[in-house]
């Protein structure tokens, strides 16, 4: 299959919370250095492969070659209902956690 961008985040949550120090690292084949974006736009992080999240928003990398990841959504609210990471599919068992 066709190599692609993958955006990797330390909790195996679709959904993470800032007060959780989140980590986010951009995987992919081409060339080093992932361009980073914050709700649409292009942001400061240039070059690194990851960084650790300060701000709330929906962050996404690219990597020319294998092109721009599945947005991850870091929240700061204060409940937050998160779900699992993976892809699931209707009938799937699934956790949900419930934080505040």
């Amino acid at each position: 299959g066709a190599q692609t961008t993958q955006l990797l985040v330390e909790t195996p949550w679709m959904t993470a919370v800032l007060w959780d120090r989140v980590t986010l690292t951009c995987q992919g084949s081409g060339t080093t250095g992932a361009t980073w974006y914050k709700n649409g736009q292009r942001w400061g992080q240039e070059g690194q492969d990851y960084f650790t999240v300060t701000e709330s928003g929906t962050y996404t990398c690219d990597r020319p070659g294998t092109g721009l990841s599945f947005p991850v959504r870091v929240i700061n609210d204060r409940l937050v209902l998160q779900v699992p990471g993976e892809t699931l599919l209707e009938g799937d068992t699934v956790t949900l956690r419930c934080r505040g």
